[in-house]
């Protein structure tokens, strides 16, 4: 029987199995900059960031598909929905963009 091979973080011993289902149950809050558009910028919650930036560059959100291509300009990993969907509702308001302007 071969053992999994595991790492050690801050004294914390993690298993590649346990990361797996770690990173399943993440929960993302993303700004995407235009490459077409440099000023223009969106964010957005999802659970599959790849799949999510795809739609967005395969024209598939009504609110996007005019300024595509898009890249990735800042990705933070939340473990509640709750806490993803709160910072998405801060940085969208007027004093979280003016805090995404100076910090990303």
């Amino acid at each position: 029987r071969s053992r999994e091979q595991s790492i050690q973080i801050n004294n914390i011993e993690l298993r590649p199995s346990w990361l797996a289902t770690y990173e399943q149950s993440m929960f993302y809050v993303y700004i995407l900059r235009s490459q077409k558009y440099p000023d223009r910028h969106y964010t957005g919650f999802t659970t599959d960031i790849k799949k999510r930036i795809l739609k967005h560059n395969y024209g598939e959100v009504k609110s996007t598909a005019r300024y595509k291509p898009w890249s990735l300009e800042t990705l933070i990993s939340f473990d509640t929905k709750d806490k993803a969907m709160a910072f998405e509702k801060y940085l969208k308001s007027h004093s979280g963009r003016a805090f995404a302007s100076k910090h990303f």
